[in-house]
């Protein structure tokens, strides 16, 4: 962590939580707390870590860019 005030310390989360709220969460209104968590919870898991591709990763999805990854890993490279 750096100093206070940094912009750049939670950079990743806020972009993450940008997207959220653009994609899933505005214009809908959730009769619980629970029904809130459970769309969330979807969208993560069911939309945005195995099937969204991310420019960072090489425009993979992070489920692909993982199983990638331990691929190389398995290869020794």
């Amino acid at each position: 962590m750096s100093r206070r005030g940094n912009c750049h310390d939670n950079a990743v989360a806020a972009s993450f939580f940008q997207l959220l709220k653009r994609e899933r969460v505005r214009r809908r209104t959730y009769l619980t707390r629970g029904a809130a968590r459970q769309d969330v919870f979807d969208y993560i898991e069911m939309f945005y870590n195995p099937t969204r591709t991310l420019t960072n990763n090489g425009t993979l999805s992070p489920v692909d860019y993982e199983a990638t990854e331990l691929n190389l890993k398995n290869a020794g490279i």
